[in-house]
C-alpha cells in the first residue's frame, strides 16, 4: 500500500512527469511566456452568459484567455473549454495563485 502511495505522489509532484508521458509536459514548457489578456476578467464567460455568478474559482486558458469556473463549480466551464477546444494550459484567475494545469497530462506546473 505504501509503495502504490508513493507511485501515486510522484505522479502528482510539481513539475514530474504524468502517467501519460515519459518526459516533462512540453505543452507546461510552451505556456511559461506571458499569460495571454484574459477576456473576462474576474468573471466565467459562461456562467455570466447564463445570468449566473455562482462558482468557486476561476481559471484562464493560457491559449486564448478564456476565463471560465474551475470543477468545483456547478458547471465547470474551464474543463468544457479543454474539451471543446484542445487548448491544454490553463492557469488559476484568482488574486496571489500562479500554477499552472496541463490538462492533456493531468500536470500542474
Amino acid at each position: 500500500m505504501k509503495k502504490v502511495l508513493r507511485r501515486a505522489a510522484d505522479r502528482i509532484r510539481v513539475g514530474s512527469p504524468g502517467p501519460a508521458t515519459a518526459q516533462a509536459c512540453d505543452e507546461l514548457a510552451a505556456a511559461a511566456g506571458p499569460d495571454p489578456e484574459p477576456r473576462t476578467p474576474g468573471l466565467c464567460e459562461e456562467c455570466t452568459a447564463l445570468g449566473e455568478q455562482n462558482w468557486a474559482h476561476l481559471r484562464i486558458c493560457l491559449t486564448c484567455g478564456h476565463v471560465g469556473c474551475c470543477d468545483s463549480s456547478p458547471h465547470r466551464h474551464a474543463t468544457a473549454h479543454f474539451e471543446q477546444t484542445g487548448h491544454p494550459v490553463m492557469r488559476s484567475h484568482e488574486p496571489g495563485e500562479a500554477w499552472r494545469w496541463c490538462y492533456r497530462h493531468a500536470e500542474m506546473g
